[in-house]
């Protein structure tokens, strides 16, 4: 850590120091040209769920070693190295530099090259909730892609107009991958704003929501990949015990968005309507994950056990950062080539095929609402991947 590091003051990346960049000035924002309406008037929230009090040491949560064993990361050399990955949070986190350094030690993890921007400028109060938001991402994202790049863009409010104006920033400023623990609500004008997740090269991710078969943008995007949640046992030697559909997972048809082409082949499923999620990662705040955080959440700070489809958002950003690690040519949302979207269904053909038994976890149980369901289903998508098998293939896969 960089002694003497202040919120406000900007320093340089030297060793394990990250370097905090304040941007001032609002960016234009596309899609609020004349005749394409107004943002929502909603404040986005971070989906995330603590599983009992903190404690001062580790005491519970899967660790990296296990969730990477679990999904298969474990097995491949790829780092995401020379990868960026860009985390978008409303508020940040004070602490964070410290926090990550915590979690880092006690996982034998590197520091990461972190970098933190403030497009909109430096949020006016620290918020408890988004804090610990900051720290998951972070430090996950960071875990199961150690060689990337972090770059944490923090919107200075939770409004919807910050939070695009920090997404232009990270597509503006180097990202391949970003991730977004935040949403709410569908609104009527929601595609005018898909112009923030459509750019060539970047691949764009949200969690689902908490809520249990309510759409959640940006997550119903068809150029942001959804992720919604299962519940995970992990066994023995970081082994994959299984998974199940998490009940409060984030799921179902956009009211709004238009079945996209990559959705075809699950027309008896999503009909004409775009279907959400694309893919499922661990949310059960039962089988959590390890953060740690000192910002004080509820009045308490150090190790928590966090679930909610927050977790998911970030780790699949990293494992997109090892798939880009072997590529020519990055992954992207919103190519006609190179669109990981339309690689994923692809590669999981239909139900039962070789390619889903090998690429993923079919999750046919549970519901949040809607069924788990061999094949696509409106509560985990796809499914989780198996990442020994899912990586290479996305990273050979140059159409």
């Amino acid at each position: 850590m960089c002694s003497g590091t202040r919120w406000l003051r900007t320093v340089l990346v030297a060793g394990s120091c990250a370097a905090l960049i304040v941007a001032m000035g609002q960016p234009a924002l596309a899609g609020t040209s004349a005749g394409q309406g107004h943002a929502p008037a909603w404040t986005a929230t971070p989906p995330f769920r603590v599983r009992g009090s903190a404690t001062s040491t580790y005491q519970s949560g899967y660790a990296p070693a296990q969730i990477k064993g679990a999904y298969g990361l474990g097995q491949l050399s790829q780092t995401g190295l020379g990868e960026t990955i860009a985390i978008v949070d409303a508020y940040g986190s004070p602490s964070i530099q410290k926090d990550t350094a915590v979690f880092d030690s006690q996982f034998g993890l590197g520091a990461p090259n972190l970098t933190i921007a403030y497009p909109s400028g430096a949020p006016k109060k620290t918020d408890a909730g988004w804090a610990l938001e900051t720290s998951l991402d972070v430090e996950w994202a960071h875990a199961l892609a150690p060689g990337a790049n972090i770059m944490l863009v923090v919107a200075k409010s939770a409004s919807t107009n910050d939070l695009l104006a920090a997404e232009d920033y990270a597509t503006s400023h180097g990202a391949q991958v970003v991730s977004n623990s935040w949403g709410g609500s569908e609104f009527s004008s929601e595609a005018s704003y898909d112009a923030h997740f459509r750019h060539a090269g970047v691949v764009y991710l949200a969690s689902a929501g908490d809520s249990g078969g309510a759409i959640e943008w940006p997550a119903a995007s068809p150029y942001v990949m959804g992720v919604g949640g299962t519940s995970l046992t992990v066994t023995g030697a970081n082994g994959y015990g299984g998974e199940s559909a998490w009940s409060s997972s984030g799921g179902g048809l956009s009211q709004y968005e238009g079945a996209p082409a990559y959705q075809s082949s699950w027309s008896s499923v999503v009909g004409s309507q775009r279907g959400i999620p694309d893919v499922a990662w661990d949310a059960d705040p039962s089988t959590g994950v390890a953060v740690y955080d000192s910002t004080r959440y509820q009045g308490q700070k150090g190790w928590y056990e966090v679930g909610g489809t927050s977790v998911g958002s970030p780790s699949w950003a990293a494992l997109v950062a090892l798939v880009d690690q072997g590529r020519a040519t990055p992954l992207s949302t919103a190519t006609s080539t190179g669109n990981i979207l339309q690689d994923i269904y692809s590669l999981a053909g239909s139900t039962g095929s070789q390619g889903y038994a090998t690429d993923y976890h079919d999750i046919t149980s549970g519901s949040n609402g809607n069924p788990a369901l061999p094949g696509y289903d409106l509560v985990t998508g796809i499914g989780s991947p198996q990442g020994q098998n899912l990586i290479p293939a996305l990273t050979s896969d140059n159409n």
